[in-house]
Formats: C-alpha cells, structure tokens, sequence
C-alpha cells in the first residue's frame, strides 16, 4: 500500500525516485563528483571532525568521528517494522558458505550438555540458559539472505527464538542502547537496541531444519537480516544488555559498527 505525504500531496515511491535524481550523480559530472569525494575524505574529513590531518594518529581520530556519525545516522534511518526480503526453498543457497576469521575446521565444539548461556547486564533475571530451555520456547523460522561485506551473499533457512520475545522473557531493560555478545571463538560484538527488537531478528538453533551445525554457529548464532554478514555472532555464550557502548571484533579494526539498513 502506498503511504502519501500529506504536506507535499506525493507518495512514497514518488518521493524516493525523486531523491535518487538528486542524489545519484550524472556522468558528465563524473570529475565534479570525483573531487568532491577527494575533498570529503580530507578536508571534509577535517571539518565534520574538527582535527588536524597532519599525522595518522589525526587521521585516525578523524575517521573514527566519522565513523560514529555514520552509526548515529544509520540508527536515524533505520525503520524496526521494515522487513527483509524472505524467499522460497527454491533459493536457499547449497551449500551454505562458511565464514570466519579462521578455517572450517578451527570452528570451536561446544558440548550441548555443559552448555549454559550467560545472561548480565541491565536485566531483571540473570539467570543462566540451557539449549533445551531455549528450544522450548516459541519459534520461528526465516529464510533470508546473507550478505556479506566481503561482496558475496547468500540465502539461508533459519529457525529460533524472537530474539525479542527472549529480552523480554528475561525482563530486558529495552530503553537500554546496547546488546552485546561473546562467543566461543573469541569473537565478540554488540548491535543497537532497535535491531535487537527487530522481528526478523533471532537465536538461531536450527539451520534448514536441523540443529544449528558446528560451522554455522552452533550452539547458537544471532541471525539479522537487516545487518551484514560481520554483525551475525556464531557460537554465542554470553549476552549483555548496557549503555556501555562495547564495539566488536572487527568493529574496533575499522569496520562501521551499525552495519545494516
């Protein structure tokens, strides 16, 4: 259903081609654009973050301000009832890609049986979580596409708890910013309260029907449409909720932190 712009009489697609017109350059312009990226990532760079270009430690400190004005915009734009696109069977991609930072076979085993989830933080019950508790919650199940900053994507069937309904079964404090995690392979990350309330966004325990396997995450991995592919932690044991703000492996060597639509 169109939704339209009282003040302006458009609706919205309307008003969406109209500012890629704006903001989508022509190429005749195509040096005009060139030195204006040029002057961005310097003194653009400089302006917006008011440090000195003169060595790398500013340099540094200048992404770094743009970076978290980035994350603050991202959070602006984001939409919680804006869905990602689902698929039919058909399109799930076989095999799965495996990813990490490390080989398929240095992906860590976790025992079921001595697994508990550890849950701090700004929530009521910090109780610990066995696999069989979290399985006997309701579920759900996904199939979306994975995408990956590395330029490559690819579509998934994934089944788990609203990752929603577990925050609030916990008594999560949800006006909190953050939700971080730590994970059996030493990865760690932290998204924005809005995602994690997200309906798409989910504990994942199963993969295409069948427990969640060890190289796509098991025990556990978050599974966020709406984010890329880095944002998606496998092997989860620990949650936190916090104001803190904790950035994430690959979010502390560079990488933007909101990471998603």
């Amino acid at each position: 259903m169109k939704t339209r712009d009282k003040s302006t009489g458009l609706d919205e697609p309307t008003i969406l081609l109209e500012a890629r017109k704006l903001i989508a350059p022509r190429i005749e312009d195509r040096s005009r654009r060139d030195f204006l990226l040029r002057s961005l990532t310097l003194g653009g760079v400089a302006m917006l973050s008011g440090c000195s270009l003169s060595d790398n430690e500013s340099v540094d400190t200048a992404l770094s301000a743009i970076s978290r004005f980035n994350d603050r915009v991202q959070g602006w734009l984001f939409n919680p009832n804006a869905m990602a696109p689902t698929y039919p069977q058909s399109m799930i991609t076989r095999p799965f890609p495996f990813n990490a930072f490390y080989s398929e076979d240095e992906a860590p085993t976790v025992e079921e049986e001595s697994y508990r989830l550890e849950v701090t933080g700004l929530v009521a019950d910090k109780r610990s979580w066995r696999l069989d508790e979290l399985r006997a919650m309701a579920q759900t199940e996904q199939i979306t596409r994975h995408i990956c900053v590395e330029g490559w994507s690819a579509i998934g069937r994934w089944g788990g708890v609203r990752f929603s309904d577990f925050l609030r079964r916990v008594g999560a404090d949800t006006d909190a910013k953050y939700v971080g995690f730590k994970c059996a392979d030493d990865y760690y990350t932290s998204i924005d309260m809005a995602t994690a309330l997200h309906a798409q966004t989910l504990l994942a325990l199963t993969y295409d029907g069948a427990t969640l396997p060890r190289q796509y995450g098991f025990p556990m991995k978050l599974r966020m449409p709406t984010k890329l592919g880095y944002k998606n932690p496998k092997h989860i044991q620990a949650i936190f909720v916090s104001n803190t703000y904790s950035g994430g492996y690959w979010e502390d060597q560079g990488y933007n932190w909101f990471g998603g639509s």
